[in-house]
């Protein structure tokens, strides 16, 4: 049996791109669809939020002195992109998914809407939401925590290269040891850098849990939906 019936699963841009330097990776986008279809066969509703680094990176020497509302709204019309793509990669795995983005681009993608993202959810439809929260300022991190406590997310999962939360940074220190759970206080007084510090007290003060865990690892995913000692539990 699953641990959780909902879950916000948060997606780096980079983590798309695999090993290349920058862009999509058509070998990595397919085998995350895999892993996440694996754990919506079980019933879980899955709702995601994706990153744009992985296509911001190809622009971001032009971005340099640029004003950062405008390079924010650059970003989250790449994480729009990255939605897109991830779509249609599950389509053609056999599943369903909507694209609901935060800035109008009705050709494109369907605004969104949360009484119709909840509709798709409860249908067993993976909801993607690109766009990040529509505001500059904001990272898709904060936008991951808006979007789970919206949607009533029983957690959010921050799928990252690291296989949790570490003492110290495990590729420079070799003694370093991955927390098994850790206290949002505790997380705070040892300044450990789960989420960026807004979306960390948005789930902080809804109560809801992080869970960090390494998205490269095969299975991973399903064993942190089924509850298992997989990744780092940042809990109330």
């Amino acid at each position: 049996m699953p641990a959780h019936k909902r879950i916000l699963l948060k997606l780096s841009g980079e983590a798309l791109m695999g090993d290349d330097a920058y862009g999509i990776n058509r070998a990595t986008i397919v085998r995350m669809v895999r892993e996440i279809r694996e754990v919506t066969q079980m019933g879980v509703e899955v709702a995601v939020v994706i990153g744009g680094g992985n296509i911001f990176r190809g622009v971001a020497g032009g971005s340099v002195g640029m004003d950062r509302a405008t390079a924010d709204y650059m970003g989250m019309l790449a994480t729009v992109m990255n939605a897109l793509a991830l779509a249609d990669t599950m389509r053609q795995e056999g599943m369903t998914a909507r694209v609901m983005s935060a800035i109008a681009i009705e050709q494109v993608v369907e605004p969104y809407v949360r009484p119709k993202a909840l509709q798709y959810l409860e249908e067993g439809k993976v909801v993607i939401f690109g766009a990040g929260t529509g505001n500059p300022f904001f990272t898709t991190d904060t936008a991951a925590a808006l979007r789970g406590a919206e949607v009533g997310a029983e957690i959010v999962l921050k799928a990252t290269k690291v296989d949790g939360v570490y003492t110290a940074d495990p590729k420079k220190d070799p003694s370093a040891t991955r927390y098994h759970r850790i206290s949002f206080d505790e997380a705070i007084a040892k300044n450990l850098q789960v989420l960026d510090a807004t979306a960390f007290a948005l789930c902080r003060d809804q109560k809801l849990p992080i869970k960090v865990f390494s998205i490269f690892k095969p299975g991973a995913l399903k064993r942190v939906v089924m509850g298992e000692d997989e990744g780092t539990l940042v809990h109330v």
